[in-house]
């Protein structure tokens, strides 16, 4: 039997609560990506990272904010997920020294959360019990080794240009 606090599988529904957690993505996914890109340009990366990193930092809060209408618009997220992705590998293959580590440490996070956001959300294999729940301290461990991943190699980057 299932607690009655977990909301299994509420990813592509409008669900309540859930819609809180996609406001929120809309706002952190705007920063965070703005802060990258500012990064990327910093960097002086090249220019198609750079380019791919801007479309995925505007498709990314567009398509989570047209979803809280549409739930199955999520479907989406891998355009601007898949866009910046590459745009770091860009970054990565080009950077050197201190910036190289910060850039593979970004790049690590980044592709942690896409492919726990393909594994929840979409839900292609199958989710275990224990990562069911949203809200649930398994997932929740995991999200954070993803923003922790991001931000220390945002942190690399920034100190070493």
């Amino acid at each position: 039997m299932r607690p009655a606090d977990v909301r299994a599988g509420v990813e592509l529904t409008d669900d309540r609560w859930f819609a809180h957690r996609v406001r929120r993505l809309v706002v952190v996914s705007a920063a965070a990506l703005g802060i990258i890109t500012l990064l990327a340009v910093r960097s002086d990366g090249p220019t198609w990272s750079v380019v791919l990193l801007v479309g995925g930092w505007a498709l990314m809060p567009v398509i989570l904010a047209t979803s809280l209408r549409n739930p199955q618009v999520r479907f989406g997220l891998v355009l601007p997920a898949s866009l910046v992705t590459v745009g770091l590998l860009g970054m990565l293959v080009s950077a050197t020294g201190a910036e190289l580590l910060g850039w593979a440490v970004m790049a690590a996070g980044i592709l942690l959360g896409g492919t726990l956001g393909m594994w929840f959300w979409y839900r292609w294999v199958p989710v275990p019990a224990r990562f069911n729940d949203p809200y649930g301290p398994a997932r929740m461990t995991l999200v954070a080794i993803h923003i922790a991943l991001v931000l220390i190699g945002a942190a690399i980057v920034f100190s070493a240009t």
